[in-house]
């Protein structure tokens, strides 16, 4: 299975809104450089399928990316179908997914302006096993829990 990054997007405060950017340095163990959400946790980046947010979108929302705190929003992957400990790679960065889902203890401004979110129920979070460039356009694979031989 693959997708292609459709965008990638960061903020320098927790609590934000994530905005989009032409291209990032993903950190081995960290995150995205930058990003206020990175460091040595489990939840180093957050992924959400960009078919979600189109779908979201044309019930009215007009949200835009990065608006529900995603780093990075992909096109052909439905993430929530994966399980944790699924490989996701790039041409130079490796990804292990950590979680599904969040709660969320504060509504997000997409929350209190439209009464509901997707990023609790669709996104989820990586770590990140191999650092390197990205940049959107890129296309990335999907390894299952059963194929990775790490």
């Amino acid at each position: 299975m693959q997708g292609i990054i459709k965008a990638i997007c960061v903020s320098e405060q927790k609590g934000t809104e994530k905005h989009p950017v032409p291209a990032a340095h993903l950190t081995a163990h960290h995150g995205i450089d930058g990003d206020a959400h990175a460091g040595p946790w489990h939840r180093q980046i957050s992924l959400l399928s960009y078919e979600k947010v189109e779908e979201f979108n044309r019930r009215g929302a007009q949200v835009t990316d990065g608006a529900f705190g995603e780093n990075l929003l992909v096109s052909g992957i439905d993430f929530r179908t994966l399980p944790v400990g699924t490989i996701l790679e790039t041409a130079r960065t490796k990804l292990r997914i950590t979680q599904i889902g969040k709660e969320c203890h504060s509504h997000c401004a997409v929350y209190q302006r439209v009464g509901t979110c997707i990023m609790p129920r669709e996104g989820v979070f990586a770590e990140v096993l191999v650092g390197g460039d990205l940049k959107p356009g890129e296309i990335m694979t999907v390894t299952p829990v059963s194929e990775d031989k790490e």
